[in-house]
Parts: C-alpha cells; sequence; structure tokens
C-alpha cells in the first residue's frame, strides 16, 4: 500500500508511537508535507483514503467498511500502537475509528473535524452532500472544485489561493471522490459528542478563529466535553496548509500529554 510519506525520522523510542495522518475530502497524502517537515523527529504515516490518490480506485459503501479499510491498513503496515491526526473527512473518520475503542490507539487530534449531526439534521445534510456527490460524479471537475472552494467554510481563501486550490485537485477522479462523499456523508454519522464526553484517551481539537463555522462548533464542544483540549490558531479551516509552523507546535504538545505509558 502506498501509506508512507517517506519523510526521513529518526528511529522512535520504545514507549513513542508514530502519526498516523488522514487528509480530507479531494486531498492525498502529499497534503501533510510541509507538517510532517517540521516534525523530524516524530515518525509519521499518511495514509491515503479510499476514492484519493493511489487508493482512488478503493471504494467503501459506509462508515463500518471505511473502518475495515483503516484497520486492514494499519495492520498491513505492522502498526500496533499509534496517535491519530484527522483533518475534515478524515478526522470524522478518526473519530468515528476511535469510538470503536482500538486498543492500540494512543490520542486522538481532531482538525476542523465536524463530531456528528442530531437525528433531525441529517436528512437535510444528507440531501445536501448527494447534490455535491452528483456534480462532482457527473461535471467538469475544474467547473465543481470552483463552486466548492466558493463555500462559507473556505470564505478566508483569497481569489490567487481559491486557483491554487483548484488546480492542485484536478487530479482528483470526479466518480471516485463522488462515490467516497455518498458513503461518508455527514447525514450518515453517528453523533459522537457523547462518545466524546468520555473517550479515556486524550483529545485534542484543532480550529482557526477565520472558520466561524467550526471554531464556534469547537469552542461548544470544548464546553461540553471538559477533557478535549480546544487549540485555537490564527487561520481558516484548513490550518497543516496554511499555518503548518504553528500546527506542528501543538502536536508536539499533542504528542506529550498522550505519551504512552508502559
Amino acid at each position: 500500500m502506498n501509506a508512507d510519506l517517506s519523510i526521513p525520522a529518526p528511529p522512535p523510542k520504545p514507549d513513542e508511537a508514530p502519526i498516523v495522518l488522514l487528509h480530507g475530502l479531494l486531498g492525498d497524502r502529499r497534503d501533510w508535507r510541509a507538517l510532517i517537515e517540521r516534525l523530524p523527529e516524530q515518525e509519521c504515516i499518511a495514509l491515503e483514503l479510499p476514492g484519493h490518490g493511489a487508493n482512488r480506485h478503493r471504494q467503501v459503501d459506509s462508515f463500518d467498511e471505511a473502518e475495515r479499510w483503516f484497520t486492514e491498513a494499519l495492520a498491513a503496515l505492522g502498526v500496533p500502537r499509534y496517535r491519530l491526526l484527522g483533518y475534515s473527512l478524515g478526522g470524522r473518520l478518526a473519530l468515528y475509528h476511535a469510538s470503536q475503542r482500538p486498543p492500540g490507539l494512543v490520542s486522538l487530534l481532531l482538525e476542523s473535524a465536524h463530531p456528528g449531526l442530531p437525528v433531525d439534521e441529517r436528512a437535510a445534510r444528507l440531501s445536501h452532500d448527494m447534490a455535491w456527490a452528483g456534480r462532482f460524479g457527473g461535471e467538469p471537475l475544474e467547473a465543481v472544485l470552483e463552486d466548492w472552494y466558493r463555500q462559507p467554510v473556505f470564505a478566508d481563501l483569497d481569489a490567487a489561493t481559491r486557483r491554487r486550490h483548484v488546480a492542485r485537485r484536478l487530479d482528483n477522479d470526479g466518480p471516485a471522490v463522488a462515490a467516497m462523499l455518498r458513503a461518508t456523508s455527514l447525514g450518515r454519522q453517528p453523533d459522537l459528542v457523547a462518545w466524546l464526553s468520555d473517550a479515556g484517551l486524550p483529545v485534542w481539537y484543532l480550529s482557526g478563529r477565520r472558520d466561524a463555522k467550526f471554531h464556534g462548533l469547537a469552542c461548544r464542544l470544548a464546553q461540553r466535553c471538559h477533557h478535549v483540549r480546544h487549540v485555537a490558531l490564527d487561520g481558516g479551516h484548513n490550518l497543516h496548509a496554511t499555518r503548518p509552523g504553528n500546527v506542528a507546535e501543538a502536536v508536539r504538545a499533542w504528542c506529550r500529554d498522550g505519551s504512552p505509558q508502559e
């Protein structure tokens, strides 16, 4: 499996665990390069989600099947103990995986990731995501991406940055992205806030102050789940891309907080 980003790091100490990184929708393992380069002391493993990158031909049809894919990927890589960092869709999959209480998971870091909607809000979100999936599956990718990056969650992007994002994502396969979006819509995700209230492991949440939706969500989550540590940075939705140095500092602190105990 084409999973390791191949950034060299010193051999981990016996009480350390590698960081496994999960990118967001439309992304790939290269998205983490700037962050990994700032963590030379830490072993990092960047995976590519089904429907993306080297795994674009791998399809899943549910959160449970995505969970099986991830568990199999860890087993194939021989990773018994690990920290897990997920961004956006990758964060939602990371949270779902953590909620299954896998024995090897040491700590969880969520970046701009939704913990799940109440039942009465899921149908509307599912309809919203199915509309986007229909566009990804049936329209020219560049046109869909132009609209995708004009959503309110990306309001911090200026025109030049938006153009770079569109150009960067044109190597995606539209139907493969559509299939992943249908399978892992927020409308299909269980509400995991209650689980986060009693997670039983260190959980951190990174949000950008200029990402109004997810920063507000993170503030409310930290108030309800007192052991979730909320770290707010000066940035938008995709912090590891725009603030890799600040995120690297937060990751080091998170690793210290979640150091495995023998």
